[in-house]
């Protein structure tokens, strides 16, 4: 699914002149030192050929719950919502939040989305050819709570509700006739402990520090009774600052589904905004994902701020093989509307594989904050 999507600064529709003055001196050259918090709307505008125009608007709102502690991470809000000229929608609403002195750590994502998405099959080498163009509607809830029990460590639980259905839109296509678990959907319960250690500087644009999350737990599907498992997750992130403009940064991710006659919803899936860019997120999907990557960032000034990144990664059913890894590289910008929190419009290109006889496989990504 090729797509164009356009974020763009919410002033050129500000009708008052003097908040038009205002926010356009915040976006663009004012410092704020203050803590305080801050608001910035954005018109979404994309395009694809299965979804035609798609309209939308999404609003991030950035703020410390506590503006006396300077130790306190960065909180926010995250509303988007779309809609496309073919009927379909999506809607969500996440936060961040920390308390103060980062003593309780609390997230939170819910949403719906009624979207097409291409299906390729299953395992680290599915064919273009393959391609099913398909409707998902998914409705998902997804709550986290973590307390701080030692120096920079955190214990918590998670939980996250998934209810899944789809429509095959093309007839006697490949996913109406390959063998698969989970075609006519379901609902799904994930619950499981979580513990994080998390020393970073600053939870945005980090400079320096280590962060590290493990969780794990079960997954009850709540309408299907051929399918119960459990899934673990772990995430790891290094940072190193080389000096007052340059950051090297480190991420790896593993992740595993466990469970007989896994519905293929539940699968891992590689390639995202976040980890290997460069990669349609679901062409590859299977019970395990291993992936690699790396960042240097350079701070051109206070506003702007360049990235370049490479990586590898591979899905597997049980056994990991060397020679299945993916490679990925590519380079982005770095706009800072909210240099005070770190807080930046990332535009990336990621570049991936050249899978035979097709094109090598990219992707174009813009969005709010940065990768990891």
């Amino acid at each position: 699914m090729k797509r164009i999507l356009f974020l763009l600064p919410f002033f050129l529709f500000v009708q008052s002149t003097k908040a038009q003055s205002r926010f356009i001196k915040k976006l663009f050259s004012e410092k704020d030192s203050s803590k305080r918090s801050s608001l910035l709307p954005l018109p979404l505008v994309a395009y694809a050929q299965e979804t035609g125009l798609e309209l939308g608007f999404a609003a991030l709102y950035s703020f410390y719950s506590d503006t006396s502690n300077r130790n306190t991470k960065v909180s926010n809000l995250y509303f988007p919502v779309s809609y496309t000229f073919k009927n379909q929608s999506r809607i969500s609403l996440k936060t961040d939040y920390w308390l103060p002195g980062n003593t309780y750590h609390l997230t939170g994502d819910i949403g719906y989305s009624n979207f097409p998405f291409s299906f390729y099959g299953i395992g680290n080498n599915t064919l273009g050819i393959n391609k099913t163009l398909l409707t998902q509607k998914r409705f998902h809830a997804i709550l986290g709570a973590e307390k701080a029990v030692f120096t920079h460590v955190f214990l918590g639980l998670n939980a996250d509700y998934e209810n899944y259905s789809f429509k095959d839109d093309q007839p006697a296509s490949y996913f109406s006739t390959v063998n698969i678990s989970g075609k006519q959907g379901g609902c799904s319960l994930f619950y499981g402990p979580s513990l994080i250690f998390d020393n970073r500087n600053i939870n945005t644009y980090t400079l320096k520090g280590l962060y590290v999350n493990l969780n794990g737990g079960l997954i009850s599907n709540i309408n299907r009774t051929d399918y119960n498992g459990g899934y673990v997750n772990f995430d790891f992130r290094q940072f190193n600052s080389l000096s007052k403009k340059f950051v090297l940064a480190f991420n790896g991710s593993y992740q595993f589904t466990t469970g007989s006659n896994t519905p293929f919803y539940l699968l891992q899936t590689l390639g995202n905004d976040q980890l290997m860019r460069g990669y349609y997120s679901g062409r590859y999907r299977d019970k395990f994902i291993l992936a690699l990557q790396s960042e240097l960032r350079y701070r051109l000034s206070d506003r702007i701020a360049l990235v370049g990144f490479g990586g590898t990664g591979t899905v597997y059913h049980a056994t990991f093989d060397l020679n299945q890894l993916k490679p990925n590289y590519g380079g982005g910008l770095r706009y800072f509307f909210d240099v005070e929190k770190g807080i930046s419009i990332r535009a990336d290109y990621g570049i991936g594989e050249k899978p035979n006889g097709e094109k090598r496989q990219s992707g174009f990504y813009l969005s709010l904050g940065e990768a990891f």
